[in-house]
């Protein structure tokens, strides 16, 4: 499988769209800062990875998550030249949460919002003409599950061209669950450091156009192609990530993309900055890579956007393949000492390197053990 990637679009803390998120990225620039939406004194953790597009601090509104959706779309559509009828392209929506900010707020102040605009489909038939929409739930590797399934229609013939998207806004039931558990507030989301603390949550949303491979290409440029996603779910635990089943979504990934570990040049990491996560993520994948596991240069990008949940494997993908496009390879920050298990591997740390990269390993993991592994090459 060698599906083209024609568009892209993404808006994040960091920027609103792709190419800003991508110069920040680059610039170690996060966008960490003072909770604007939930009240402070509620909680222990005040600091989240927001977009900042509320009226004021401290008042929020409903259809957050549908806006960045909106825009990402929109981003990807326009860079491969589709414009804004997409009534032939079906779009396949990856969330953890879907729009439950806004039914909290329908709950507890009495906000009107329907029940039709808890999914999708509605602001996308209105905003684009989409007559084919479908959204998924899979918790933080949901968009790389889209991604799959969009795959698996374009080589059935179902579509020519499909847009697989990933969004989340963060909610308040959500913070309040990841407030708890982490009694002692991170400072910071610190990816395969000794002195990680714990995740923080962050507004995201990410899209990217494929199109079957047999067609030929037109509109925007070619960004990359699709080689393969490999899928796990294990239902093992709520939360813990068990370390056979991540590393069965990174042996089939590469099965499906006809690829060998030795052959990858860049790996994405999940990288919570959890304990358990981040220690699972690492001894996976060098289970899996052995020998080779000191090839590919490693970074991540949630120390600068926050976990971004059900839309952070596709804002992954984005990434990559920005980094394909330009040979600048965003840093891990905050990283100071790694952790025992990411020795020897090929760490950016600190500021942006410069590495031709052609063919990438993009990885998302969630809840429930839903894990999602994507392959992708340089154009």
């Amino acid at each position: 499988m060698r599906l083209p990637i024609t568009g892209i679009g993404a808006v994040a803390s960091i920027g609103r769209d792709a190419a800003e998120i991508f110069e920040n990225l680059c610039a170690g620039r996060g966008g960490l800062g003072p909770m604007r939406g939930f009240d402070h004194d509620l909680y222990t953790g005040t600091q989240l990875f927001e977009i900042d597009d509320r009226p004021e601090a401290g008042v929020d509104r409903t259809l957050r998550a549908t806006g960045f959706l909106l825009d990402a779309v929109a981003q990807a559509a326009e860079s491969a030249g589709l414009g804004d009828d997409l009534s032939d392209c079906p779009v396949l929506v990856g969330t953890g949460l879907r729009e439950l900010r806004s039914a909290e707020l329908w709950w507890r102040d009495g906000v009107s919002f329907g029940p039709e605009r808890l999914h999708f489909g509605t602001a996308l038939r209105e905003r684009f003409a989409t007559a084919d929409t479908h959204t998924f739930s899979n918790a933080c590797s949901a968009s790389l599950y889209a991604l799959a399934l969009g795959a698996d229609m374009l080589a059935l013939g179902e579509a020519d061209t499909v847009i697989v998207a990933g969004v989340d806004s963060i909610t308040e039931s959500m913070f309040g669950l990841a407030d708890r558990v982490q009694p002692e507030p991170p400072g910071a989301l610190r990816t395969l450091d000794v002195n990680r603390k714990g995740t923080i949550l962050g507004d995201g949303a990410a899209a990217v156009v494929l199109r079957r491979e047999d067609l030929p290409l037109s509109g925007g440029p070619l960004w990359g192609r699709l080689r393969g996603v490999g899928m796990t779910c294990d239902a093992k635990h709520p939360t813990a990530p068990d370390q056979k089943y991540v590393a069965e979504a990174i042996r089939q990934a590469h099965r499906y993309a006809g690829t060998r570990p030795a052959d990858i040049d860049l790996l994405m990491l999940h990288g919570t900055g959890t304990p358990l996560n981040d220690l699972v993520e690492a001894s996976a994948y060098a289970e899996v890579f052995g020998p080779d596991a000191g090839v590919p240069v490693v970074t991540g990008i949630k120390p600068m956007t926050g976990h971004t949940s059900g839309s952070a494997g596709v804002l992954s993908l984005v990434t990559a393949l920005q980094v394909m496009a330009t040979g600048k390879v965003p840093p891990l920050v905050g990283l100071e000492q790694p952790i025992e298990e990411a020795a020897g591997l090929r760490l950016v740390r600190d500021k942006a390197a410069e590495h031709e990269i052609s063919l990438a390993q993009v990885h998302g993991f969630g809840f429930g053990g839903i894990n999602a592994v994507a392959i992708v090459e340089a154009p």
